[in-house]
């Protein structure tokens, strides 16, 4: 192919989401250290030139998205809304999912102690966690686990660079796992990334 790089920056900015790297591999008929490889030149490319786009390596998957710097420009011409701050609970609930994963609902509400059925549908429907199959038990009850626009929020490219899992065996565990959720929370204060997707849809 002519030019691999400009073959994936053409893929990933059509397709407006986060794409794997084995579905690009396969696509452009290359090996996925080589997707890989250009995908590190778009990137530094895009912050060397400060470019209003970056690319963002989420797991095993790849994505476009808006520079945080110019999310308030994005967000005033779209006439866009940030979405809300999470509440106390919904990031607790959101950490004992990170730390976790894949859980039950019935296990988030055994360590918080508290129904959390509004909680677990608020990070549902904001796309931070997601289905994650069955438990295979009797009633086999849906498992829960978080999603690339976790990832994307929190500003980590993996689960793997999530702080430290803090000591559970004392009664502030859940609060440490709740402070660690909000220490990377603050990433949303200086800037929210917006996907392409994010921000067609917006625009619709």
């Amino acid at each position: 192919m002519a030019d691999l790089t400009a073959a994936l920056e053409a893929i990933l900015f059509a397709a407006g989401e986060s794409m794997p790297v084995a579905r690009l591999s396969l696509v452009l008929g290359t090996e996925e250290e080589e997707i890989l490889r250009c995908a590190g030149e778009l990137a530094e490319g895009y912050e060397r030139e400060e470019r209003g786009i970056r690319l963002l390596h989420l797991g095993d998957k790849l994505q476009l998205c808006s520079a945080p710097e110019y999310a308030p420009y994005i967000t005033k011409a779209l006439e866009q809304r940030k979405p809300p701050m999470l509440s106390p609970s919904a990031l607790e609930t959101l950490a004992i999912v990170a730390y976790f994963q894949p859980v039950t609902r019935a296990y988030i509400d055994q360590v918080r102690g508290v129904d959390s059925s509004y909680t677990v549908s608020t990070l549902l429907e904001r796309g931070l966690i997601e289905p994650a199959g069955k438990l295979d038990v009797p009633g086999r009850p849906s498992l829960l686990r978080t999603t690339d626009v976790f990832l994307r929020t929190m500003s980590v490219s993996s689960l793997e660079e999530l702080p430290k899992l803090p000591d559970m065996s004392g009664g502030d565990g859940v609060m440490e796992l709740q402070r660690k959720i909000e220490q990377l929370q603050n990433a949303e204060n200086g800037g929210e990334q917006l996907s392409l997707s994010e921000i067609q849809s917006s625009g619709e």
